[in-house]
């Protein structure tokens, strides 16, 4: 429709500037209306355009801030997951790096921790969709500059930081795993000895650095305590709930 009414006042301009009929001044007092009706037509249409792509901006980011939420609440549960078995891990090498070789391990307990003794725990974030909309460059067009700020330092910096602790762990674990293939034995269908390799020098060496997984506890709360706060500014910015 602009471009229609920049079409026809131009054309008026052409009519009126070329007219016999029209004095001088006349066609001055004709032209400069006419100007005045294009730039205004066309400041009108830009602005009904950028209002119109602003909308469409913050919906796109309304759909992603949604979106994010869900994959935040379950990486969330996944966090609280994996600090309780890292605080497991912890609990039961300190139990055996702590232990006086004279003293057998108590099986139970060893039974009890088996799948903290024997697990590998990592985070496997959900950032497909944060990947997406920060590679489309959209990720500008938050406009809670705080809110686009922590999300951004959670993905590039938090969890970066996080999987470099956590694998730094498991590679000491898998050590751990290695000594105890190499030495390890079964006795009988129920029983190992498993016990016994863990008192031994080395078995005690590499319970005392899996007993300290403290940085790997305090990494998870700060994801775990930047996550809540993403969600309830989403919350806040669009008045939902939980």
């Amino acid at each position: 429709m602009a471009e229609q009414e920049v079409i026809k006042h131009t054309k008026k301009i052409y009519k009126v500037w070329n007219s016999k009929e029209h004095s001088f001044w006349q066609k001055v007092k004709e032209f400069l209306v006419e100007v005045f009706i294009i730039v205004f037509a066309v400041s009108l249409s830009i602005w009904f355009h950028n209002r119109s792509e602003h909308a469409n901006q913050q919906e796109d980011v309304k759909q992603f801030l949604l979106g994010l939420k869900s994959d935040l609440q379950n990486d969330l549960q996944e966090m609280l997951d994996d600090k309780q078995s890292y605080l497991k891990q912890k609990a039961i090498f300190s139990y055996i790096g702590n232990a006086k070789p004279d003293h057998p391990l108590n099986k139970d307990t060893l039974n009890k921790y088996q799948i903290s003794i024997l697990n590998e725990t990592a985070l496997n974030p959900n950032n497909g969709r944060f990947e997406g909309f920060k590679s489309s460059g959209k990720i500008g067009t938050i406009k809670n500059k705080e809110l686009q700020n922590d999300i951004m330092d959670l993905y590039q910096e938090d969890i970066v930081s996080l999987l470099s602790s956590t694998n730094n762990y498991i590679a000491s674990k898998r050590k751990f795993f290695d000594y105890l293939i190499k030495n390890g034995k079964r006795i009988n269908d129920s029983t190992s000895n498993l016990a016994t390799i863990l008192l031994r020098d080395e078995g005690q060496n590499l319970c005392v650095w899996l007993s300290t997984p403290n940085e790997v506890i305090e990494r998870y709360d700060k994801c775990i305590g930047k996550m809540k706060k993403i969600i309830a500014q989403i919350n806040k910015e669009y008045n939902l709930q939980d």
